[in-house]
């Protein structure tokens, strides 16, 4: 380092285990598929067949005893942290652990929405109007497209692991299927398929860039920092990694109509279970919008499931931001450092120009696709009404054969 350069900041090995104590917490927690129900699959047939009216949702046993684990969060003395960065960053991580744990507690009851609504927000009135927006003015789609069978996709999954693993022989990523998962979602450095997913032919780039090219490079990319955390995620994480999927997707030209319509039906959906509409008329709602039957079953689900998750809201109010980003000039640049929100960008940034973070091990495949920086900047420009990104001088209109799944299934 010459005399005229800046010091480099340092982060103490004290502040370091805090942060690797509460990552390890983080990886250990299966909390996706502790809030999925695992006969959603029967029940579908089911309540589509009309021999279920009122669906009752089976969930996993839970390993541990979640007041347990939530006094293990507790323990972290996160208060001793020095670095002023990293100790807000750690507080607001131990927050949503904790939140995650009372979560798990309350499964089931009155207090699970209560708590989701905390964690996720709800859908706001302006996001519930362009969700609304997008369900009047995006063309319903028609034609079904050929599908691909579990083992076809994942064979193209494998494709693109071993892409990365060519680039840097360390990267840990893998792709199983899995007979406990529905649909399709990342689970740590794991994407996991369920045996019976089918997906869109059109579709499958689209969705492998958004598991593999988003979801497991910034975790790839985040395990592999000093701050451990960005492996796992920082609070709020899930939004902008939504988002940033979704991004993804448009990028590699991938996002379809039905794609765009199923984010705004997941909003729509959240607005109906919080304003306190039955199971059955949400579900009607998505059937006289258009919506498959069987897939209007599955948004339904994830929005009633455990007593009313919020989570679904994130998706579309993710993409908003991220485009709204990139309109008024923000970069993409820092955002493949590991898992966290936009609102973390300038404390993840500064940690970045400081010397903390080292830069991504890997980068997404789909932005050295030449016309992925116009299709960006397109799409930016519709912020304030995504529904233009799909209407007319869009993508024609192609319908998916089932639910496009995506990070958090089914």
């Amino acid at each position: 380092m010459s005399e005229d350069a800046p010091a480099l900041r340092r982060v103490s090995v004290a502040d370091l285990a805090v942060d690797h104590a509460l990552a390890q917490m983080s990886g250990s927690m299966r909390f996706l598929l502790d809030i999925t129900p695992v006969n959603s699959d029967e029940i579908k047939a089911d309540f589509v067949a009309g021999r279920v009216h009122d669906p009752v949702f089976v969930y996993r046993e839970l390993e541990a005893d979640p007041e347990v684990l939530r006094q293990v969060v507790d323990n972290v003395v996160v208060s001793s942290v020095e670095d002023p960065t990293l100790a807000t960053l750690l507080r607001a991580k131990q927050r949503e652990l904790g939140l995650q744990l009372d979560m798990l507690r309350a499964r089931d009851s009155e207090d699970f929405r209560a708590l989701s609504t905390e964690l996720y927000g709800s859908a706001s009135p302006s996001l519930r109007a362009q969700a609304e927006h997008v369900l009047e003015a995006v063309p319903r789609p028609e034609a079904k497209g050929e599908s691909l069978t579990a083992q076809e996709f994942l064979e193209l999954a494998q494709a693109e692991i071993d892409h990365y693993a060519q680039l840097d022989p360390e990267v840990d990523m893998h792709a199983e299927i899995r007979d406990e998962v529905n649909g399709i979602m990342v689970s740590g450095n794991t994407l996991l398929v369920d045996p019976d997913s089918a997906v869109q032919r059109a579709r499958a780039d689209a969705l492998i860039q958004h598991e593999v090219g988003t979801h497991l490079v910034t975790q790839v990319n985040g395990s592999a920092q000093p701050v451990q955390v960005l492996g796992t995620g920082l609070a709020g994480y899930d939004e902008t990694q939504e988002g940033l999927a979704v991004l993804a997707e448009i990028g590699c030209g991938g996002l379809t109509p039905f794609r765009l319509r199923q984010l705004a039906a997941r909003v729509v959906t959240v607005h109906r279970m919080s304003s306190g509409a039955s199971f059955v008329d949400a579900w009607r709602g998505l059937v006289d919008e258009g919506f498959p039957e069987a897939s209007a079953f599955t948004t339904t689900m994830r929005a009633y499931r455990c007593g009313g998750l919020t989570k679904d809201a994130i998706y579309l109010r993710g993409l908003v931001d991220l485009l709204a980003h990139l309109r008024d000039g923000g970069s993409l640049e820092h955002l493949w450092l590991g898992k966290f929100s936009l609102d973390d960008l300038p404390l993840v940034r500064s940690l970045a120009e400081d010397g903390v973070l080292g830069p991504p091990r890997i980068m997404p495949r789909w932005l050295a696709d030449p016309a992925a920086a116009d299709r960006l900047t397109d799409a930016a420009d519709q912020a304030d009404d995504v529904a233009a990104i799909c209407t007319p001088a869009g993508p024609p209109p192609s319908a998916d054969p089932t639910d496009p799944p995506s990070k958090e299934t089914p």
